[in-house]
């Protein structure tokens, strides 16, 4: 994950700075018949957008297809009950998270929705050719125009060893110390704007700018904002720097937080993109109709990342195997310390734990996890928080 370093942000090798991340997108405020691709609008009562971050998690005794079904399942919820995005994250080689793939997954759930913004949270730079993740991208903004976020993580989202198979390399530091320099290229290829005498000034990220300037061609100008993702504080303080939007993964790093979001909005710099910081933090949150039973279906997450942080990854335990488990007094205070950065309990004592989050933080938005066994539960949880707040059905 990234670490909080002082990294100057360095040139891309052509002589153009990183700074060129604050190309042309829609993003920003609605002005000069520019259309906002950033900010959210709150619903109902919530204090800021709510969105969802899915994890496509698996359980023990289902199939990834049956985990891919209740991801667009909640998606299709999501959109229909006024959430802003839905946002996919890339992990590898763990028995309960079936999303390596996110362009794959978003382009399916793509197919099942209208209009809720769709994403990656995050797909991670440093395991791919940022040619390859301008054509994917391009390929989903051409899909669902208008809608696609991009957003970006340095970290390899998974162990050492399977990071270097992804890479090819045993060299696993380089992709997260090139970041900013990958993070140009990928812009340029999206922007289709590489110099004259560049080496790659004749390659074009397909579907992209460059089938406007073909002979008889029609192409949106428009391409998805980029996001930088992190959970410390270089991606926060680099997003700043370049005047992005900032997503920080305050479910699993909560401690840093604050540090990282104060990093962000000290270091922001008015871009393209934005002109003020827009800051949204994932957020682990599941209701149930009794706390005792969100409890119960939260522990077996815990039990699971227990598990995954000890070497021993697998699938997404059942309630039943989580209460009967018995834990040590080390596995008992991790379980406790992450339990602590879980809000559950019934919809309105997860609505009162929310809006304390988004005001302690002052977030901008919120993205809500829900890791639990069963899709039952995670779909249920995020139809109790629609209620909580008031937010219509679409």
């Amino acid at each position: 994950m990234d670490e909080n370093r002082g990294d100057e942000i360095r040139n891309d090798g052509d002589g153009a700075a990183v700074g060129a991340a604050e190309g042309r997108t829609d993003g920003g405020r609605t002005d000069g018949g520019r259309t906002d691709t950033v900010r959210g609008t709150a619903g109902g009562n919530a204090p800021v957008p709510l969105s969802v971050l899915d994890l496509v998690t698996v359980g023990k005794g289902r199939t990834a297809s049956e985990a891919l079904r209740t991801s667009v399942d909640i998606a299709k919820l999501a959109e229909r009950r006024g959430f802003h995005r839905f946002w996919v994250a890339e992990h590898h080689s763990m028995p309960g998270v079936a999303s390596s793939s996110p362009a794959v997954i978003l382009a399916h759930l793509a197919a099942h929705t209208d209009r809720i913004r769709l994403g990656s949270g995050g797909v991670m730079l440093p395991n791919h050719a940022p040619l390859v993740i301008a054509e994917q991208f391009g390929t989903l903004e051409a899909m669902a125009p208008g809608r696609v976020d991009l957003g970006l993580g340095r970290a390899p989202g998974t162990d050492g060893a399977t990071a270097a198979a992804l890479r090819r390399t045993e060299r696993l530091g380089e992709g997260a110390d090139d970041f900013p320099q990958q993070l140009a290229e990928l812009t340029r290829f999206l922007d289709d704007d590489f110099p004259d005498g560049h080496p790659y000034s004749r390659i074009h990220a397909v579907p992209g700018p460059v089938q406007a300037t073909s002979d008889g061609g029609v192409q949106s100008p428009a391409r998805p904002p980029i996001w930088l993702l992190g959970s410390s504080g270089f991606s926060a303080r680099l997003a700043g720097m370049l005047g992005l939007p900032f997503a920080f993964a305050h479910h699993f790093s909560a401690r840093n937080t604050i540090p990282a979001l104060d990093l962000y909005r000290e270091s922001f710099r008015p871009s393209a993109v934005l002109d003020a910081p827009y800051a949204l933090i994932g957020a682990a949150a599941l209701a149930a109709g009794t706390e005792a039973e969100a409890r119960r279906q939260v522990l077996t997450g815990a039990l699971s990342m227990l598990r995954l942080r000890t070497g021993r990854p697998g699938l997404v335990p059942t309630p039943e195997e989580a209460e009967a488990y018995t834990f040590g007094p080390l596995e008992s205070d991790f379980v406790d310390e992450w339990l602590g950065n879980i809000v559950y309990g019934t919809s309105e004592q997860v609505r009162a734990g929310l809006d304390d989050l988004a005001k302690r933080t002052g977030a901008d938005e919120l993205m809500i996890t829900a890791n639990a066994h069963g899709g039952e539960a995670r779909l249920r949880s995020y139809e109790l928080i629609a209620d909580a707040y008031g937010l219509p059905t679409l």
